[in-house]
């Protein structure tokens, strides 16, 4: 009896046969182990969708009146450079009496090799009896342990079916609606891809939206009245709160626009009687903030250290797989599971002997704290990126491992560190039949914020005025009124750290609070594996472009926003279908309803687009500049496209990175 598993990577594969039995036979694209059981492995995806002229060769050509493509059967093609690896596979599974599917712990990688196993005809009874190995951590312990708690395969049918309908959904939409504008834009005059995609779309409208707003910024002055309080040889700074009947001189943020109305609060302050109605000090705990998901090391990466989200990803997916210093880095979980816990002093171990710089703060962490990182019931397939047990010598880490290493480490040991602890102080004075409020806020105690380094640590007497302890009732008085003229400043550009932020916390960007609510669930928009390379996409069609740190839409970024209906440049979509996608891998929606709709909205969609003229926008674009070689990617010399067919951009699902 024979039990083969198919890892989703060389890497992963690699590190399940270290701890099976010895001794290890080496073939090419597989292991033998000691007990006869096979290790084999995908290479990220062995198979991908097929072009449109697989399904018809008029299709070769781009041509509107072909719109929508539709296909009625789906097929599935090996990768070029997979061939080899499926032959593999293929010979293997007809050998084996027990299949365990070893895939990256997620929804594309319960599909990457359910679909492979559909592919090569596994038997129904071999499939019925398949198990499933979830490992997000290639050190031989966490294997171990991994290979002691093997589920059905048949549980996660769900999950697949959901990943299925997502890959095929974002081919259909993506191909067509890239098609169709990429025509509109070649009839404008525009030699370049127009790559249109449920996810990068939304993305570039957020972008346009908040380039637009910063074009169209007018500044407007407004004004803050500060009552100056004398006491003990300094002054308390208490700031006016405009009342009611002042509306009509604020805008819509509170800001008072108008000065004459400043200058009288001011002058009737003056001398007068300043009586404490509210005097408030209370001590505030701050937690420490949770271990990384990827996207929130992404954010603090792209804020620390510049780097895009596309390296952060790579370098993190080297320390995961050629160094086993974290573990799974695709992950959008920042809890760990309890029994993680009893790993703590190995991994503070690890840490210090890894990341010197760190040794002083493992040895202020308190390995008794038990922060609310710690908790089951939010931990699903995969947990937070943190350290593995692992020692690795940081001479044989690179720059940028070092520094997300460290990033990754320092996150996971403030864990082990006691809430900072604030002092806050508040006081509201009557002057004159106003109300003004003196704020304070002060650290008392670090605790995990000790960790943070210079950059990062707020100046704490910064945040507000010294705020004395007075009693509610005493009165003073209040030297002056002080006018502070300010002007409004418009919105800042975004920057790779703000645009994840954005796209981590889309739900902000949409109206309908059922939508919110869905974006809050789903994580907004797009997935802590893609992200990355939806951004890439953006950059490399030339529809966004980098200034410094700055991110912005290029011309034709706009020109293919504001030529696209609303539906498919806000994230609305996006929130509907992952919400659908969640219920299918909960059982409670239908792979068919979903795919069935989405059908026919393409055909309205397309005939929208036969029927109207070249937008506007499209007209006298400039093209990108040429790709090496002569030729603007994607076009042939006639200026149809060659036989690549549709872009990656609108492909289904964004490849993983292969690996080693």
């Amino acid at each position: 009896m024979t039990r083969l598993y198919i890892a989703e990577k060389p890497s992963l594969g690699r590190a399940i046969a270290a701890v099976l039995p010895r001794p290890h036979k080496n073939n090419n694209g597989y292991i033998e182990v000691g007990n006869g059981d096979i290790v084999t492995w995908c290479i990220g995806h062995l198979l991908e969708q097929v072009e449109p002229d697989a399904y018809d060769e008029k299709y070769k050509k781009w041509n509107l009146a072909d719109l929508p493509i539709i296909p009625q059967q789906w097929q599935l093609t090996p990768r070029k450079s997979a061939r080899q690896q499926l032959s593999v596979v293929r010979k293997l599974v007809k050998q084996a009496s027990e299949v365990v599917h070893a895939g990256d712990p997620d929804r594309e990688g319960q599909l990457l090799v359910d679909e492979v196993i559909d592919h090569v005809k596994l038997s129904a009874a071999k499939k019925a009896g398949m198990k499933r190995l979830l490992i997000s951590d290639l050190n031989p312990a966490a294997v171990k342990r991994a290979l002691g708690k093997m589920r059905e395969n048949r549980d996660f049918i769900p999950l697949s079916v959901s990943a299925l309908a997502r890959s095929r959904a974002d081919w259909l939409y993506g191909m067509n609606m890239t098609r169709a504008y990429t025509l509109l834009g070649q009839q404008g005059g525009y030699r370049g891809v127009l790559s249109v995609g449920r996810v990068q779309t939304p993305v570039l409208g957020l972008v346009t939206r908040r380039d637009d707003d910063i074009a169209n910024f007018v500044p407007k002055p407004y004004y803050e009245v500060t009552a100056l309080i004398p006491y003990q040889g300094s002054d308390i700074r208490a700031r006016w709160q405009p009342s009611e009947a002042c509306k009509p001189w604020q805008d819509e943020d509170g800001r008072v626009l108008n000065r004459k109305l400043c200058e009288n609060v001011a002058n009737r302050i003056q001398g007068q009687p300043a009586q404490v109605t509210e005097a408030e000090r209370k001590e505030s705990r701050q937690s420490a903030p949770l271990p990384y998901s990827l996207s929130a090391l992404q954010i603090d990466a792209a804020k620390r250290f510049g780097m895009s989200a596309a390296d952060v990803l790579a370098t993190c997916q080297s320390l995961y797989e050629k160094h086993k210093a974290i573990t799974y880095p695709r992950s959008d979980c920042r809890y760990l599971p309890k029994e993680h816990f009893a790993q703590a002093g190995e991994v503070c171990q690890a840490i210090s002997n890894s990341a010197p710089k760190l040794a002083e703060a493992v040895t202020g962490a308190d390995l008794s704290l038990k922060s609310k990182a710690w908790n089951d019931k939010k931990v699903d397939a995969h947990h937070a990126i943190i350290p593995t047990p692992k020692s690795v010598n940081s001479a044989a880490l690179s720059g940028r491992e070092q520094d997300i290493y460290q990033l990754i480490a320092r996150q996971y040991l403030m864990q082990f560190y006691p809430a900072a602890i604030y002092s806050e102080a508040k006081l509201v004075f009557a002057i004159a039949g106003g109300v003004f409020i003196a704020k304070g806020r002060q650290l008392k105690s670090a605790g995990w914020r000790a960790l943070l380094g210079r950059e990062d640590a707020e100046d704490e007497q910064a945040l507000a005025d010294k705020v004395p302890p007075l009693e509610q009732g005493t009165v003073l008085t209040c030297r002056e009124g002080e006018i502070k003229d300010k002007m409004t400043e418009p919105p800042k550009p975004f920057t790779e750290a703000t645009l994840l932020q954005a796209m981590t916390g889309i739900a902000r960007f949409v109206s309908d609070p059922s939508l919110k609510k869905i974006l809050r669930d789903t994580d907004g928009l797009g997935t802590e594996a893609t992200r990355a390379g939806i951004l890439d996409i953006l950059f490399k069609r030339q529809l966004l472009v980098r200034q410094g740190k700055s991110i912005h839409a290029t011309e034709a970024g706009r020109g293919l926003i504001y030529a696209l209906p609303d539906e498919a440049t806000y994230p609305d979509m996006t929130a509907h279908w992952e919400h659908q996608l969640q219920d299918m891998a909960d059982k409670k929606c239908a792979y068919q309803p979903f795919m069935t709709a989405l059908q026919e909205r393409l055909l309205h969609m397309m005939a929208q687009v036969r029927d109207s003229d070249v937008p506007p926008s499209l007209r006298a674009l400039k093209s990108p500049e040429p790709a090496k070689g002569g030729k603007r990617k994607g076009f042939g010399k006639s200026g149809g496209r060659r036989k690549a067919g549709a872009p990656s951009a609108a492909r289904g699902r964004a490849r993983k990175p292969k690996s080693s």
